[in-house]
C-alpha cells in the first residue's frame, strides 16, 4: 500500500502527520489532496479535525497534485493572498512547534520560505564505472541545504508559478520552492530538524515508530 497509509505506532502514518498539523493554532484549514482512485478507509469522524477537508484531485506527480489542490482552493473562494503551507504526508515526525516557527518567520516575508536543514555531511559527486559508483569529487557543503516541508507561499503566487511550469509537465519542479525560484524569487530558508525526515526506507519506519512511541 502507499507508504503514508502503513501503520506506524498504532495508526496509519498520515494520521500522525494530520494530528501534528491540527495542533498548530495559526492553521485555519487543511486540505488533504488524494488520488482520485484512493481506496484508503479513513478513521471515523471523531479522529478527523473539523477544519480538515479531503479532495480527490491528485495528479500523477507531486507538482501536479499540489497544482490541482491549489486550483481547487481558488475555485472554492480561498483568497490568492492567503498563505498556504504544503506538507508531505510521509513527514509524520513534523512538530507543531516547527510549523509555528516557519509561519512566524515567514508571515511578513515578501516571498515565503521553507523548513530546511544545513547539509551536515561531506557531499560527494559520483562518476559511474563498470564496478559501479565511484567518487568524482568532493562538493563544498557550506552553502548547501536539504529542503524539507512544510513550504509556505502565497496561494496565488505559488499557483501561478506551478501553472507556468505545467506546460513542460513540471519537469525540474521537485518542490514548491523550485517553482518559485523559476520566477526569479528567493524563498527564505528556515532551519528545521533532522527528525523531520520523509519516511521512505525500512529503517525510516523503525525510526519513526521509536520517536512516536516515545511521545505517547
Amino acid at each position: 500500500m502507499p507508504k503514508q497509509y502503513q501503520w506506524v505506532a498504532g495508526q496509519p502514518m498520515v494520521m500522525h502527520t494530520l494530528q501534528a498539523l491540527a495542533k498548530v493554532p495559526q492553521i485555519s484549514q487543511v486540505w488533504v489532496v488524494l488520488a482520485p482512485d484512493d481506496g484508503f478507509v479513513w478513521p471515523d469522524s471523531s479522529a478527523w479535525p473539523q477544519h480538515f477537508a479531503r479532495l480527490s484531485c491528485g495528479g500523477s506527480s507531486r507538482a501536479q497534485s499540489v497544482f490541482n489542490g491549489l486550483s481547487a482552493m481558488l475555485a472554492a473562494g480561498v483568497s490568492p493572498e492567503d498563505w498556504v503551507l504544503v506538507h508531505d504526508a510521509a513527514r509524520c515526525l513534523i512538530t507543531p512547534e516547527a510549523v509555528a516557527q516557519l509561519i512566524e518567520t515567514c508571515r511578513d516575508d515578501p516571498v515565503g520560505g521553507l523548513l530546511a536543514l544545513p547539509m551536515p555531511d561531506t557531499l560527494k559527486q559520483q562518476t559511474l564505472s563498470e564496478q559501479g559508483a565511484r567518487v568524482a569529487s568532493t562538493v563544498p557543503r557550506e552553502d548547501k541545504w536539504l529542503a524539507q516541508t512544510p513550504q509556505m507561499f502565497r496561494l496565488g503566487g505559488l499557483h501561478k508559478a506551478l501553472a507556468d511550469a505545467a506546460g513542460s509537465d513540471f519537469v525540474g519542479i521537485t518542490d514548491e520552492s523550485s517553482a518559485l525560484e523559476r520566477q526569479g524569487l528567493s524563498p527564505r530558508l528556515v532551519t528545521g530538524s533532522a527528525q523531520n525526515l520523509k519516511v521512505t526506507y525500512p529503517a525510516d519506519f523503525a525510526f519513526a515508530e521509536a520517536i512516536l512511541k516515545g511521545k505517547s
